[in-house]
């Protein structure tokens, strides 16, 4: 008798990661429909920096070759989501840039306000993912993880091929 798990043939993996990443979507929405970020929120958005879509100054490729993490907070304008993904104004070193970032792109997103974050997997690289420095547009860009791991949703699904 085989003990092992059957490979799925839907790929549920890619399902819930893709609608995890709908929720992003539709919180930028809501920003954007509104004007502005209601209370105290605020959101640390880390996504590939090379990924297929990504559209930012090479400035900023070349200072995070692989990952970097945005901050929307108080300095940022023309925030712009459409299908698939999201354009938003931010300053790095008062230096104005736009950035377009496929929701695709995105590996994690956190809400410190309410503690609320969702992590997603990275597409696989051979040697895996290089250390990346924190972004530094204009603004605290630490981000504070939950000591407890409450309201923490991190997906990540191991599929063999």
């Amino acid at each position: 008798m085989n003990a092992s798990v059957p490979d799925s043939l839907i790929p549920y993996d890619e399902i819930v990661q893709e609608a995890l990443r709908a929720v992003v979507g539709r919180v930028l929405g809501q920003i954007e429909s509104t004007g502005g970020l209601p209370g105290q929120h605020h959101f640390y958005i880390t996504f590939k920096t090379t990924a297929p879509g990504v559209d930012i100054p090479q400035r900023l490729i070349d200072r995070f070759p692989d990952e970097m993490t945005i901050v929307i907070q108080h300095r940022y304008w023309d925030l712009s989501v459409e299908e698939g993904r999201f354009s938003v104004g931010l300053s790095f070193n008062q230096i104005p840039s736009m950035l377009v970032i496929p929701f695709a792109a995105i590996t994690g997103f956190h809400d410190p306000a309410v503690n609320f974050e969702l992590r997603f997997q990275a597409q696989e690289e051979p040697d895996g993912p290089e250390p990346h420095e924190p972004a530094e547009n204009d603004g605290d860009t630490e981000i504070k993880g939950a000591d407890d791991g409450s309201n923490v949703v991190a997906v990540d699904f191991k599929r063999k091929k």
